[in-house]
């Protein structure tokens, strides 16, 4: 089931930028650090690691500007940062949809992470890591904009907005995964709470065609 949306929010940012929220609650721990089997509803214990050393966040004027820059050269591929710090959340636009039922906020200058329909990053909720995305030509360089594809957590955005990404293949509006193809979102890494969601569409789309 789609999370709500969450309509006492501020504003949609124009741009898809996030904003840091603190949250009151308290981060569910697992007893171990190692990496889960699957998609998990609990929020796996990490060491926060020193993200100074690895982004700089700029505050660009106008609302929801801001953005993160990297400061290191990563290969294609290779692991950017882990998530380490997140607390359990409800579906906001700063919120990140860690698995169905699991909404987490990242507590962290991750957060400033924007929305690209050509991303530079790959946030993989099963490993709790952020990749360089095996798409990108080069990998990561010192002074690149770090970005994901919101779709590729996101099935049911509490605020869509129109990105502003100027790729060439822009997709427009994004409201989450449940709003696009099979087709568009065929050419995207996701993660697998989004593939189980988008095969239940399918077949309940199927089933009210009534196609077998």
């Amino acid at each position: 089931m789609s999370p709500a949306a969450i309509t006492s929010a501020a504003p949609a940012p124009a741009n898809g930028t996030k904003k840091s929220v603190v949250s009151s609650t308290k981060a569910i721990i697992t007893p171990s650090s190692r990496l889960p089997d699957g998609p998990s509803d609990s929020v796996p214990a990490w060491v926060k690691p020193d993200l100074s050393r690895l982004l700089r966040v700029e505050h660009l004027p106008g609302s929801f500007a801001s953005r993160s820059v990297s400061l290191v050269n990563v290969p294609a591929g290779a692991v950017f940062a882990r998530i380490t710090n997140p607390t359990p959340a409800t579906c906001a636009y700063s919120s990140v949809q860690a698995s169905r039922d699991l909404h987490i906020e990242l507590n962290c200058d991750l957060v400033y992470i924007n929305h690209s329909c050509r991303p530079s990053l790959v946030f993989d909720m099963v490993r709790w890591e952020i990749r360089v995305s095996s798409e990108l030509e080069g990998g990561v360089k010192a002074g690149d904009e770090l970005t994901f594809f919101y779709p590729s957590t996101e099935w049911d955005m509490a605020q869509p907005f129109e990105c502003c990404c100027k790729q060439a293949e822009c997709r427009g509006t994004i409201s989450g995964a449940k709003d696009m193809s099979a087709e568009v979102l065929g050419n995207y890494w996701l993660n697998p709470h989004i593939e189980e969601l988008l095969e239940e569409k399918r077949i309940s789309g199927s089933e009210g065609n009534g196609t077998k």
